[in-house]
């Protein structure tokens, strides 16, 4: 399938009940400086996701890719896979951050999930980078608007997340192709350029 052909893709029942358990999951969840709700970003990467050219099952975790991290650990992962199937359950479990190990640098830990990712099958890949797709352009858009002062919400502020988003780029530049990685190699010269 190509870049916006989802024709083949229907969403089914299964797609409505990750909508509504994903916004009752991150219901209290708010965006960095904003305050609007988390479950935009969760519905903007699902729409990366079958934009380009993804499964139900890649919506499904796109939807829930934050929800083992975010909300409720293992416990969680173990209800998606009873709700929405081992398929979809292996998806969020690929997209969810190492936990943090003692003794590892903020670098260290997202050079171990950088790893993850590179290591991940395709359907993880897609929905990783529409997550870092859609961070990048809100990212970007609270710079214009809030200026420096962004930096000091993000754990490894502005010289650690501009070492990541460049991470990010070369790691999807080497894995994939196609609208998105382009999209985010763009993103990621603005912010260098913004600063």
């Amino acid at each position: 399938m190509s870049c916006f052909d989802g024709s083949g893709v229907v969403l089914g029942a299964r797609f409505e009940t990750a909508l509504v358990y994903a916004a009752q999951l991150h219901r209290q969840q708010r965006r960095k400086l904003t305050g609007v709700p988390y479950m935009a970003h969760l519905m903007a990467v699902a729409a990366l996701v079958l934009e380009d050219g993804g499964s139900e099952d890649e919506a499904i975790a796109a939807l829930l890719h934050d929800a083992v991290e975010d909300q409720g650990g293992l416990a969680t992962l173990e209800v998606i896979r009873q709700r929405f199937g081992k398929a979809v359950a292996d998806l969020v479990l690929g997209c969810t951050q190492p936990a943090d190990q003692a003794g590892l640098s903020w670098r260290d830990q997202k050079r171990l999930y950088l790893e993850q990712i590179r290591g991940a099958g395709h359907g993880v890949q897609r929905i990783m980078l529409a997550d870092k797709l859609h961070n990048g352009r809100s990212l970007l858009g609270l710079l214009q608007v809030y200026g420096d002062r962004v930096w000091g919400h993000f754990s490894g502020g502005r010289q650690g997340t501009l070492w990541l988003y460049g991470e990010y780029v070369e790691l999807f530049e080497s894995a994939r192709s196609g609208w998105m990685v382009e999209t985010l190699g763009r993103i990621n010269l603005e912010l260098r350029q913004l600063v």
